[in-house]
């Protein structure tokens, strides 16, 4: 993990994995030779990653999103940097928010679509919502995890989002319910 310390150290999911000795701290600068998660990526994680990942480590940047604009992200130095696919937080700093996701769950996420389920699942257990987190998004992390591309991932992520917005539509077109009024009650007994 690279760490920007710009979370609340009580309330950071990274400091609390590497406490519990589920990652390690890189320093700012020094070169991590696996797959980092960061928003400077250009390319979308997928299941094609793993054997990459498997050789040389998978790494998540820690740094908030309120100050993601300011921060230096070149001091992130590593070979390969992806962005992750649309998913939704379940973190209680940015819960329900899509891709807002802390340092655990982008790691949890990124194992999870590499095909590691079981260690996402183990990593997010750390946390009371970190369960909930899986479950919330199952449906995508496995479809992600299907993918055989970044460009499958992404069409995958398209076609979840536009069956959200078609779902969406459909419920606000969707007549009112509602009982009758008086004046209803009142023309019915005058027949």
């Amino acid at each position: 993990m690279y760490d920007f310390n710009q979370c609340d150290p009580k309330r950071c999911s990274g400091r609390r994995l590497a406490r519990f000795g589920m990652l390690s701290e890189v320093k700012l600068g020094a070169r991590f030779p696996g797959l980092v998660l960061s928003p400077t990526g250009v390319a979308t994680l997928s299941p094609r990653d793993t054997p990459f990942v498997e050789a040389n480590g998978l790494g998540v940047v820690d740094c908030s999103w309120k100050e993601v604009e300011r921060t230096p992200l070149h001091k992130v130095r590593a070979p390969e940097h992806r962005l992750l696919p649309y998913l939704v937080a379940a973190n209680s700093v940015n819960y329900g928010r899509p891709c807002h996701l802390n340092c655990a769950e982008a790691l949890a996420a990124g194992l999870y679509i590499l095909g590691w389920p079981e260690a996402a699942e183990k990593l997010m257990s750390r946390f009371t919502w970190g369960p909930h987190f899986i479950e919330l998004n199952r449906e995508l992390l496995d479809a992600y995890a299907k993918c055989g591309s970044a460009d499958e991932v992404i069409a995958t992520q398209k076609e979840y989002l536009a069956k959200m917005e078609e779902d969406a539509e459909k419920e606000r077109n969707r007549p009112i319910d509602l009982p009758p009024s008086e004046s209803e009650e009142d023309e019915e007994e005058e027949d």
